[in-house]
This record gives C-alpha cells, structure tokens and sequence, in this order.
C-alpha cells in the first residue's frame, strides 16, 4: 500500500468531532461509530490507513509487538479504547494534536501491552518509570490508570518520592551527612518500607508470594492482605521541607506504576565511574563533587532490593539532559503566575544540578539504557513532544 497522506491524527480528530460511520456488525466499535449511518466503506478506509501507519514504523512497531497478523485486531482493541475515553478527554493533562498522537502511538498501545503481560502472570505487575525531571512520569501514569480502567484493570501509581524518610529522620541524616542538603538522591529514601508495599502489592492477589530477598520478612506471610497502605509524601509540608501525608488505602491492584527519577538505576562500576568523573562533567567540578558522585553511586547497592521487585522498567529519555532545567524553571514560573510560592531561577538550577552530581545523567541513565534491564525507552523531545519509541536492544542497534 503507498505512503497515505492522513495520517491518525486526521483520522482521530474527525472521530472526536463526530464525523463517524457505522460498522455491519455490533461489536463494542461499530456501537460507540454508529452516529451518522455513512458507507462502512469509510470506517474501512480509516482502518486500513490506521493499519498501514502501525506498520510505518519498524522500531515501534516491534516495541509494542505489532505485525502484519494482529496489526487489525490491535487497531480495532486501539479505536475501542479511543472511544470509551471519549468523554474522558477532557480531564486528561494534554490537549489538541500532540495529545491526540500521545495517546495513539504510546498511551494506548503501552497499556494493551501491560495488560498482556498482566495475564501471564498470577500477581499484580509491576512496571518501573525512569525519568528526570519533567519527563512526564506523573502524566504517564494519570493517563495508564485512565486506559487500564477501560480495559478492566485496576491499578496504583507509587512515586520513590512517596518514600522518602520522615522530616525528623531525615534531619537526623542530614546531621550526619551534610552534603544531604535536599531530600532526593540516593540514602534519603526509606527501602524497607517501599519493599514491604510492593510486596504486599504483589500477594494482593494471590497466597503464594515467592521470597525475592527476604524470605523470613513479615512482609511473606501467607495470609492475604485486605487492606494496603500506599505511603504518600507532602512536599509542602514542614516550610516546604515536605513529610510524611496520610497513606492511600487500597485493596490491591492488578497493575503497579511505580516511577520516579532512579527508580531502577544499577550502580556502575567504580572504574567506570572514575574515568567519567575524570573528564569533569558539568557540574561535577571538584574533588567533593567526585567523592560525593562516589558515595551515591555506592547507595545504589542498597536499592537493588526493592528493584529486584519491578517486572519491568521503560526510560523516559530527554534528548537532551539539560533540557529538565529548562522545564523546571517553566513549572516554577507557571506556578508563581498561579500565585504559589516558587524558587528564583537561581535556587532552581543549584537544585537541579545538585541531582546531576548525584547521579550524573550522561552517565547513570545512559549506561542503564545500554544493559540489559531496560524493556521500553521512549524519547522525550525538548518540546516535551514523544520522540522515538523503542525497545533499548532498538536503540542500541541504531546507534
């Protein structure tokens, strides 16, 4: 078939305005497109250019599992969802064309395809999101619950900031550690805890729970588990300090999305670490810079648990880095504008780069889209925009 010009937005914009036709059979599709009674040929039309542009694109296609045989069953499954959400779009964060392609080329597809592993499995599944600042982590998980809801699966996020220590402890923390200036990098988060959420997440459905590292923690006891508390953290609180909220009570969940901007992240090895600190990446310039990037790197270790517990881990991978410091200082400025207390341009870019000699991005998120752990690497472009979506073997293999 050659190169159509209407491409899915076109398609699903005339969707949303209600130029639909009708379908010759009753299938959930053909009820939501039976509007207007125009020629089935024209829904067909539109199938067939929606079939041909999953199929455009080689890398994405193979990141979601779309062929020539179930490419029409996946545009059907794709156009069901579209129109259950319908009268939904207007609570979701993003509007207008880039929206509408979102929502076509990775929101839906992304929760089709955790459904799908979803059913392989006799627990809850667990899917990690690695991405910095203003990559959109929050609104990747607004949007998943939406779809999944519409699929019949229920589901919670959980942030790695919901897991931060107590104010107190991390008072205590920062008395013995002084670099500890911002909560965030590795050490200021409360493992244990964040194990023991998972875990009871992932025996939420079942009796049995195989031990991953603890198999004489509580957390493994045989008994279900009615009720669960999902740890939720106030940045404002404490003069914006932030503590400890009340938890979020649950019965369980078929799918977990639990993100946040390591999650998931190995240590590298030290000599590894050591010739890329030797090139002084901004802004790691100093001898403290270096020790400090060290240390974090060696807190790593201590997270391996509760990553061992994640099924699968996608990247939110910016173009370009640096770009999170542009992004931040845009949401800072939205929200002075809104009247809210915000940081000076200043403050923001010291925080920032206070993450990046943490743990450096050219190196840690790098290096993790090179090994073998990552399933999904999606491009964030520096207009927030989604750029190329892969799996990372793809994207190792283009580069």
């Amino acid at each position: 078939m050659a190169r159509s010009t209407v491409t899915p937005v076109d398609i699903l914009h005339r969707w949303q305005a209600g130029v639909s036709v009708a379908l010759e059979d009753d299938r959930p599709l053909a009820k939501a497109l039976r509007s207007e009674g125009k020629p089935s040929k024209t829904i067909a039309g539109d199938f067939e250019h929606l079939a041909f542009w999953e199929l455009a694109s080689d890398v994405r296609s193979r990141a979601f599992g779309i062929t020539s045989d179930n490419v029409a069953d996946v545009v059907r499954c794709k156009t069901d969802l579209f129109f259950s959400l319908l009268d939904e779009l207007h609570t979701l964060p993003l509007k207008s064309t880039v929206f509408l392609e979102t929502l076509w080329n990775l929101w839906l597809p992304l929760a089709m395809q955790l459904s799908t592993e979803k059913q392989s499995l006799n627990r809850p599944l667990i899917q990690g999101i690695l991405g910095g600042q203003g990559t959109g982590k929050t609104t990747l998980c607004q949007v998943l619950r939406l779809i999944l809801e519409k699929l019949g699966y229920s589901s919670v996020s959980l942030s790695l900031d919901d897991l931060y220590k107590t104010y107190a402890d991390r008072q205590q923390l920062q008395k013995a550690d002084p670099r500890l200036i911002w909560r965030g990098p590795p050490g200021t988060h409360d493992i244990d805890l964040g194990i023991a959420v998972l875990d009871n997440l992932r025996r939420s459905q079942t009796r049995e729970l195989a031990a991953v590292d603890n198999p004489k923690s509580d957390a493994f006891k045989p008994d279900t588990i009615k009720n669960i508390e999902i740890p939720r953290f106030d940045k404002s609180a404490c003069g914006g300090a932030g503590d400890r909220s009340q938890p979020e009570i649950v019965s369980g969940a078929d799918i977990v999305l639990f993100e946040g901007w390591f999650v998931g992240v190995n240590p590298v090895v030290d000599a590894k670490l050591n010739e890329f600190l030797a090139g002084a990446p901004f802004p790691i310039s100093t001898e403290g810079d270096c020790q400090f990037a060290r240390d974090m790197n060696a807190k790593l270790h201590e997270y391996l648990p509760l990553w061992n517990r994640l099924d699968r881990l996608m990247v939110l991978y910016p173009q370009d880095y640096r770009i999170s410091q542009v992004w931040r200082n845009q949401a800072e400025q939205e929200m002075m504008a809104a009247g809210k207390s915000g940081m000076s341009e200043t403050e923001i870019n010291r925080f920032v780069e206070y993450f990046w000699k943490a743990l450096h991005p050219e190196l840690f998120i790098k290096s993790m889209v090179e090994g073998d752990r990552v399933d999904l690497v999606i491009e964030i472009m520096s207009d927030r925009t989604v750029g190329k979506i892969c799996r990372a073997i793809d994207l190792k293999l283009s580069d």
